[in-house]
């Protein structure tokens, strides 16, 4: 079984301001499908493949009224999420901080925000404040459909939050009510280069050939080596292109959505994010795992269920205060 591991995903940051004027909200749509297949939440087999679940919160999150603390004028409001709710919640201490602050709602109708006190200045994207900002998302996700804020979202006031979700209501609303019941999943593919070089090379007669030319000539193998080296880099990304669109056949019909990232390293040769319906999480677990089962020689690194960072995007034009 491959290590796996979680990768934080830090969003933009945005500067702390008094008066939200506008907010747009948009989700990404993708493959749509649905299929019951039997499930495991620990990977076996040949497959390289584990998947590293949401960690567990050392506090039980409270949940009933809210009463925030006593504004003060040196504190402005972090903004984790937006999610749906009538009634004030409270869910402990949890946000940022040296202590870990207490996170409550600002309501306006039926939606709130999801936030905690903070000092009015530009939260540094420390691998402290960022777990804090998951941790938070992550907590209220357990029973609450989420907007995710970009990381180092902070306004004023109370009044500040309910003006923002006043002005963008319709849009909070769409996006609520189009990720209702629905996680995101991470999925990254690595390979060994060298391991499929030598594959490529014995199933590949010109190649095979051009090194043996490379290896026996006397003199200048300076054209040789160019052709082979050719021959190699399309070998190589024609069968990462194959790779990476069998898997996305693979899990279109167990997902909602899926959208590709830009791949990290040389040994990455995907970097997917999957929109999954909740009562699809076990079909989508079962068809990773067989996934990674079929492609023994592949390393996969599965993580989730995180908020919809990658379906949501979320932008903010803030006006300064005079």
């Amino acid at each position: 079984m491959a290590k796996t591991v979680k990768n934080a995903r830090t969003p933009k940051k945005t500067k702390p301001s008094a008066k939200a004027k506008k907010a747009m909200a948009a989700s990404s749509t993708r493959e749509r499908g649905a299929a019951k297949v039997a499930a495991s939440a620990a990977h076996q087999g040949r497959g390289k493949l584990e998947r590293v679940r949401m960690p567990a919160h050392p506090a039980k999150p409270a949940r009933g009224e809210s009463f925030a603390p006593a504004e003060d004028p040196n504190e402005g409001k972090y903004v984790y999420c937006v999610i749906k709710s009538e009634r004030p919640l409270s869910f402990g201490p949890l946000g940022i901080g040296p202590e870990p602050a207490e996170v409550h709602t600002v309501n306006y109708g039926d939606i709130a925000a999801i936030v905690s006190n903070t000092p009015m200045v530009v939260q540094d994207p420390t691998r402290d404040n960022v777990l804090a900002h998951q941790r938070v998302n992550e907590t209220v996700m357990q029973h609450h459909t989420v907007i995710p804020m970009s990381f180092g979202t902070v306004f004023k006031t109370d009044d500040d939050i309910m003006e923002l979700l006043r002005s963008a209501y319709d849009a909070f609303t769409d996006v609520l009510n189009k990720m209702q019941d629905k996680f995101e999943f991470g999925l990254k593919v690595l390979w060994d280069r060298d391991q499929i070089i030598r594959e490529i090379e014995a199933e590949d007669e010109d190649i095979r050939r051009l090194k043996g030319e490379i290896s026996t000539q006397k003199g200048s193998t300076y054209f040789a080596r160019m052709q082979y080296g050719r021959l190699i880099d399309a070998a190589l990304q024609a069968r990462s292109e194959r790779y990476v669109s069998e898997i996305f056949e693979a899990l279109r019909n167990v997902s909602v959505a899926s959208r590709s990232n830009k791949p990290i390293g040389d040994r990455m040769i995907m970097n997917a994010a999957f929109l999954v319906a909740r009562n699809l999480e076990e079909a989508f677990d079962a068809r990773v795992k067989d996934i990674g089962q079929r492609y023994d020689k592949l390393t996969f690194k599965y993580t989730g269920p995180w908020p919809p960072y990658n379906f949501v995007n979320i932008r903010l034009k803030l006006e300064r205060a005079h």
